[in-house]
This record gives structure tokens, sequence and C-alpha cells, in this order.
């Protein structure tokens, strides 16, 4: 099919863009070189400056080298929003590591397999997490600890050193490395699997950079570099998070204002406070915001940019949203196999609610049949939409057979069901994979039913997404047990709690005598999710 979305483009936004062979650290060092001075960094009435931000992170780089990391070594960051999140991650890179992104919710199980997947022997943590943490790290290959608190203590631990002390210990600048930007990983994203084994994502320093970039030039209309607030709530080990709140503020050279977690009055106060312009979030967020009585009254209608992903967008909510700030949301769509943007609504011409948008600079995209993935499809036609641009993963981790069912020919199997109208706007209507989306959290069925199977009384579980007013979908699981034995929703729930992320714990549990069936014995996902719809 013909690219009929770059007639949407305006001559001074960049169809295909010149890729740059500079490295996501060599990001920051421009930034440094034109925005010294500005502000980089808020965090509760602390500011650090681009300068400041370039020591601290030269400082932690030297760090890691003067520890034995060399150049591809694995470095886990299992933080929240936190200026030692930022320092660490652009630390890593610049000593030629390779950031592996750990969700801080997650238990020691999920822990345990990414640490031990991606081989990492230092961890920068979240002091409260230590004790997750020590329960399993003599499973993994984790040699090294530097701790962070947030409330000015440093308890005694004889296993981790402090983030502080670890600054301290730097011995100069760090060695240059040589990065080769299309080849070299700069991130590994860890992301759920259908068969319930977390893949790790390898995305280059290339395909980070450039997707940086990518939204930029899309949104440069309304983007005011070295002016611009970045409200900073999303979490950054989320690959939105990543890209677009700290990489696109640094590349921009804006404050990122940031949050470690999504409190309604907390953010509401800091819009009054510190008026951003721009609000990465997904729809549970903007949710909270349009609920509020007197969200008005705390000048919400400072943010001129807000877009939207992670989850599909609501279209009463967005017209709620908007009516209240006078901003616009544009709602957008990407993987993290995809670093992670690909499409999103534009400013510069028609948005289409309901729809995820057209394809942002240097992406390309078509509707291919769900039979054989070969056959490209006219307007209109529900099949699988796939996507091929330098923002696309170099593969997984260790998985060579995953990659190559995911990647082919160069492009990017997405496993979501979509049509593409006459003008190129995409709209995707159904997964293929059975992934959950809720409050913007990627949930895969099999890994809580995996859990779930663990618990002595189960005989049989399935999961699946039912529609939430809050968190766009919630988990729903159920159940049959073994005969002869007891279990009630509070008892899985609470057994659940304590082996699983909370974000992927179900909130509602069903008993039956029995799972529908297929003839070979296989249980009707799709059946049960379909009358948990009724």
């Amino acid at each position: 099919m013909e690219k009929v979305w770059l007639k949407h483009y305006p001559e001074h936004i960049q169809r295909e863009l010149e890729i740059p062979n500079d490295s996501v650290p060599d990001m920051l060092q421009k930034a440094i070189a034109n925005y010294g001075e500005n502000k980089a960094l808020y965090f509760y009435g602390k500011e650090i400056s681009y300068n400041e931000l370039g020591t601290q992170t030269a400082a932690f780089a030297s760090s890691l080298q003067q520890d034995g990391l060399i150049k591809g070594d694995r470095v886990a960051i299992m933080l929240p929003n936190c200026p030692q999140y930022v320092i660490s991650y652009y630390g890593t890179l610049q000593a030629g590591g390779i950031v592996t992104q750990v969700n801080p919710m997650l238990v020691g199980k999920e822990l345990t397999h990414i640490l031990t997947d991606s081989g990492a022997e230092t961890i920068v943590i979240y002091e409260s997490l230590l004790p997750v943490l020590n329960q399993i790290i003599d499973q993994t290959s984790v040699k090294r600890i530097i701790k962070v608190n947030l409330d000015g203590r440093n308890t005694e631990d004889s296993l981790a050193i402090g983030f502080i002390d670890y600054l301290q210990q730097a011995g100069g600048l760090p060695r240059p490395v040589d990065i080769n930007s299309a080849e070299d990983i700069a991130v590994l994203q860890y992301t759920g699997g259908t068969t319930g084994r977390s893949k790790g994502v390898m995305l280059t320093h290339r395909n980070v950079r450039t997707n940086t970039m990518q939204v930029y030039e899309y949104f440069k209309d309304e983007i005011q570099p070295g002016k611009d607030r970045y409200l900073t709530v999303i979490p950054l080990f989320h690959v939105f998070g990543m890209t677009s709140c700290m990489n696109l503020s640094i590349y921009t050279g804006s404050l990122s204002i940031m949050l470690p977690k999504f409190d309604l009055d907390g953010v509401l106060q800091t819009i009054k406070d510190l008026k951003p312009t721009s609000f990465p979030g997904v729809p549970t967020m903007y949710v909270a915001l349009t609920s509020h009585p007197k969200a008005e009254e705390y000048g919400i209608d400072s943010i001129r940019i807000c877009n939207s992903g992670s989850a599909p967008m609501p279209g009463e909510l967005l017209r709620s949203f908007e009516k209240k700030t006078g901003a616009m949301i544009l709602e957008g769509y990407g993987l993290s196999e995809s670093a992670p943007v690909t499409h999103c609504n534009p400013f510069f011409a028609t948005r289409k609610p309901g729809s995820i948008g057209i394809g942002i600079p240097s992406t390309e995209y078509k509707i291919v049949d769900l039979e054989t993935g070969t056959n490209e499809l006219p307007a209109g036609e529900a099949g699988e939409i796939v996507i091929r641009g330098p923002q696309v993963m170099k593969g997984y981790w260790n998985m060579p057979e995953e990659t190559a069912h995911t990647l082919r020919d160069g492009w990017l199997y997405t496993g979501d069901i979509a049509y593409m109208d006459e003008d190129g706007y995409v709209f995707i209507i159904d997964r293929k994979k059975d992934l959950i989306i809720a409050s913007g959290y990627n949930i895969y069925p099999r890994d809580v039913e995996e859990i779930i199977y663990e618990y002595p009384a189960v005989q049989e579980a399935v999961v699946v997404g039912v529609p939430d007013p809050y968190r766009g979908e919630t988990v729903k699981a159920v159940i049959v047990l073994k005969d002869g034995t007891h279990c009630d929703e509070e008892e899985l729930i609470a057994y659940c709690r304590e082996n699983m992320a909370a974000y992927k714990v179900p909130r509602i549990v069903e008993f039956r005598d029995e799972l529908p069936k297929t003839n070979v014995g296989k249980i009707l996902r799709r059946a049960i999710r379909e009358e948990s719809m009724k």
C-alpha cells in the first residue's frame, strides 16, 4: 500500500531523518554543551543543572570502570523515578555498560529471572528493596550492590555501598569507550512473554537515540528546547517513560520534574507549583486528574503537550480532560521492541479519536494477513500491523527463535490486530497476544497463571483482562479447584500478593467446576473473556 500517511506531513517536518552515529550518552554531552546552566532535574525541592548532572554521571561511570566493568557488562537499575536513576542510566552507558531496566515492584521469582537471564553483576537498587534482593542473590551473578535511599538515611549494610559513597570513590574521568551505535546494545528492556518467559528486548544506542529524535521531530512545533518542563511521573523503567520523559527532556535541554509515583494530590500540587508544560501519561492518570472536582484550581492548563500511551484512551475521557485543561491529548502507540514509539496522532494534521494516528518520521508500516503474514491488506481490512524503522530492536537477548519469529525480512511483527483507513491512520481493534494492560502496565496472563498453578488447591486456572473504568482493564482469574480442597477469593488473592508484583494480582476471582476447552483439551481463553464481558 502506498505510504499515504506521508501526505499529512508539512514541509518543515522531515519525513525521513538523517540518522547520526552518536551514542545515547552523546545526547547528554550535547545538552551539557548547549544548556549547561539550565536545570535538568527537579526532585522534591532539589535541582540539578546539566553541568552537575554531567559531573555526577561521569563519576558513576568512572567508579564502574574502576570496579572492573568492561564494555557490554550489564548493570541492573531497580529504582523509582529519582535523580539517581538518570545518573545510573547515563553513567552505565558512558562506561560502556548495558542498562538492564528492572521494575521495583517485582518479587523474588520475577527478579531472579531478569538478573540471571541478563547476567547482571551490578545492581543499583532502592534501599527498601534490599530484602527482596537478599533472598535471591545467591541464585544470581550479582557481585556489586549500590543502594539508594531518598530520605537522607545511610543505614549499614555490609553487602551494599551507598550511592553517594560510590560517586565519591571515582578516580578521575571515565575512560572513553568506542561505541558502535548501530550494533552495541544500550538497554535490555524486559517484557512479558506469551510463553510465560520474560524476554530481554535488545535496544541499541541507535534505536534509543533515533526514537528520541523521531519523537522530537514529530512534535517540534510544540516543543520549546531549553524551556519546557516535563512532568515525569510515568516510570523510567518503562520504555515509554525512558524515551518520552527522560531522553526527550535531555535531548531538548529541558527540565524533568520527577515524581516517584502517581499520587493525585502530589501531582496536582506539583502542577500548581511548577507549571509543567508536557505530561506524557497513561489513561488512568488522566482519569484521576479529570475526576478531581477542583482540578482547574491547580492550574493544569499550563500543560500544552499530553501524549498518551500504553493503553487505549477512551473517547469520553479524552474529551473531558481537554475541556478542563485546554490541552490536546494525542494518543500514540509503541512497543518495547521499537524503543517504543511508532505512531501518534499529529498536532499538524487531523486527529482521529480512537486511532493511534500515523507513523512518526522514518517509520514504515502495513497491515498483513493473519494466516501467512506476507500479504498486505487493503484499507479497512483487519490484520496484523507490522513495522519497519531505525527504532526497531536488534532482537531478543539469548532468544534466537523468538527473534526470528518476531523480526521477519526487516519487519517487526507486533502481534496486534488493526486496520488502516484510506488516510493511513491506524486503528487497533484486538490483540493477537493475550496481553492485559492495566493502569499502563503490561500483564501477560501466562505469567500470572504459572504462579496461581503453584497454589496447592488449584487444578486449572485461566487469566483474562476485563474492562475497568479506572485501570482500563483489570485482571480476572477463573479457577477450578482440586477435589476435596477449599480456597476462597481472599485466600487466593493474598497468595498472589505474596508471589507477584501488585499490578499483576487478580482483582476478581471466579470459581468454576470446569473450564471450556477445545476438543483436544486446550482451554478456550477467548470464550472465558467473552463471557466475562457480558
